[in-house]
C-alpha cells in the first residue's frame, strides 16, 4: 500500500510542479491524474501497483467531501443571495452531462455492432 501512496503521491507532485512551473491554467492534481492515466494505458505502471492505496482512498471518499461541506456552510450567505442561478446552472449541466453521456454511449454501441459485423 505504501508502494502506491507514494506513485499517487509522485504523480501528483510531478503535476503541481508541471502546472506551477509552465503556468497552465489546469491543476497540478488533474494534470498528475492524467500522467497516471496515461501510464496505466502504457503499461509503465501496472494496476496492481497502486490498486490497495486505491481501492483504500475509494471506500474513505466521504471524508473527501468535509472541506466542500464546510466551504458550503462558509458561504451560506452568498449562496443564498444566489441560489436561483446555482440552482439552474446545476439542473442544466446536470441534464446536459446526462445528454452526453447517452450520445456517447448510442455512438460507441452503433461502432462496437459495426466492428462486430
Amino acid at each position: 500500500m505504501l508502494q502506491g501512496l507514494v506513485l499517487l503521491l509522485a504523480f501528483q507532485f510531478i503535476g503541481e510542479i508541471l502546472s506551477n512551473f509552465l503556468g497552465l491554467p489546469i491543476p497540478g492534481n488533474v494534470i498528475g491524474m492524467a500522467l497516471l492515466l496515461v501510464s496505466l494505458i502504457s503499461g509503465v505502471i501496472k494496476e496492481e501497483m497502486i490498486r490497495e492505496t486505491a481501492d483504500f482512498l475509494l471506500s474513505h471518499m466521504a471524508l473527501f467531501f468535509v472541506p466542500a461541506g464546510v466551504g458550503v456552510m462558509l458561504y451560506f450567505d452568498l449562496i443564498q443571495r444566489e441560489w436561483l442561478p446555482i440552482v439552474l446552472g446545476t439542473v442544466f449541466s446536470t441534464f446536459a452531462v446526462m445528454a452526453v453521456t447517452g450520445w456517447t454511449e448510442n455512438l460507441l454501441d452503433k461502432n462496437k455492432e459495426t466492428s462486430n459485423d
